[in-house]
């Protein structure tokens, strides 16, 4: 890929991470209308559920990776494939 593509890919990505308060506003009102007022805290939960799981799942796998005897695996392979 040349260089200008990236670097515009790049730009496109960040341009649609910002977004400002009136465009937040606007977003808010339009959960509100879909969910209710009653519903949204229900919503709130189970988003807090699922995103607490995925932080453990994460954690569990980044565990698992710096484990001495995944490191020790890799590190014989290495060896073997120079060697």
């Amino acid at each position: 890929m040349s260089q200008y593509f990236i670097c515009n890919l790049i730009s496109m990505e960040t341009q649609l991470l910002f977004i400002s308060g009136p465009e937040i506003f606007i977003v808010l009102i339009v959960i509100l209308l879909l969910f209710g007022s009653k519903k949204i805290p229900e919503v709130a939960k189970g988003l807090g559920k699922g995103l607490k799981e995925f932080k453990k799942a994460t954690d569990d796998i980044k565990k698992e990776i710096t484990d001495n005897d995944v490191v020790k695996d890799v590190t014989d392979i290495k060896k073997n494939l120079k060697g």
